[in-house]
Order: C-alpha cells, then sequence, then structure tokens
C-alpha cells in the first residue's frame, strides 16, 4: 500500500481495534440499547428483538424506590408494604381469633389500602412488584373479591346477590 493511504486510516479501522480491546473483557462491553448484544467480535449490535445475553441487573418496577429518604431506619423506608401486611396480620389474627367476617373484611381492605397506595404514591418501595397497573389491578380485584366474599359469608350475610343463589343451584344439581 502506498504510504498516504495508510496516512489516511479509516475511523473505522480505529473503532475495531478499540472494539478489540473490549472483546477480551466482558464486563466493558458497552450495550447500546436494552436489547443488543455483543457480537462475535465483541461490537453491540441490535440483530434480534430478544433480551441480550448477559444482563447487569433487572430493571426495578415503577414505583419501586424508597418510599423516604435514605437516611431513615429501615421501617419508615418500607412503611407502605408494613401498613398492608400488618393489616392483612390482624385481618388473619381476628380470623384465627374467631372473628371471621371482621378479620376477612380486614384482609380484603388491607389489599384494596394497598391498591390506593401503589396509585397515589410514586414510590412505594417494596410494594411494587410489577407494572403499577398490573399492582393496581392484582390488589383490587383480590382485595374487592376478599371483601365481597366476607359480607356473603353464611350463616347471616349482610350482602346477598340473588343470582349467584340461582347460578349455584344449576350448577350442583
Amino acid at each position: 500500500m502506498p504510504a498516504d493511504d495508510t496516512d489516511t486510516e479509516r475511523p473505522e479501522h480505529a473503532e475495531d481495534s478499540e472494539h478489540r480491546e473490549h472483546a477480551e473483557h466482558p464486563e466493558d462491553i458497552t450495550v447500546r440499547d436494552p436489547v443488543s448484544a455483543p457480537d462475535a467480535e465483541g461490537r453491540p449490535r441490535r440483530i434480534t428483538r430478544r433480551f441480550p445475553l448477559f444482563t447487569r441487573d433487572t430493571a426495578r418496577p415503577e414505583g419501586g424506590g424508597r418510599a423516604a429518604a435514605g437516611d431513615a431506619p429501615a421501617p419508615a423506608r418500607q412503611w407502605p408494604i408494613l401498613l398492608v401486611v400488618g393489616l392483612v396480620g390482624l385481618g388473619l389474627l381476628l380470623t384465627a381469633l374467631d372473628v371471621f367476617r371482621v378479620g376477612t373484611l380486614l384482609v380484603g381492605a388491607a389489599l384494596l389500602v394497598g391498591a390506593a397506595l401503589r396509585w397515589v404514591l410514586p414510590d412505594v418501595g417494596m410494594l411494587a412488584v410489577r407494572s403499577r397497573f398490573t399492582d393496581i389491578t392484582t390488589y383490587g380485584v383480590l382485595g374487592l373479591s376478599i371483601a365481597l366474599l366476607a359480607l356473603m359469608a353464611q350463616p347471616d350475610p349482610v350482602l346477598e346477590i340473588p343470582f349467584l343463589k340461582d347460578t349455584l343451584h344449576f350448577t350442583v344439581s
């Protein structure tokens, strides 16, 4: 090759040598976007919609940050989950002490409180498990179901839904 061709080296060659150095150390690989993975030479490249082969960390759910400042003691940082778990525990204790309807109503109400906290607060700590929508829907449906079942429990139900009795009658007989 002539001397003037070697003097004008293309920038790609410099990048290739840089990427070869990175290929020797996998922890130094920089990934351009969440669905890119390094190719055989160690260059990050988007070739598929699948997630990368090597992940450094899992994304926390939105709102999964601390509910209080980082310098606060651990219980204060996680007060939303502690509130919900405390109410559920109290409801289970009441149920065990033979106050069935009040205990199960408290369990359902605790899950509804969890749904409300997940909706209202930007950061709820460990109460955030999945996306905000999924958490609110799950807590809300389960809480409402438990509360309605507690109100319809025998003997002497507080809430009677007429078509449920007919539905049960036709399915059992």
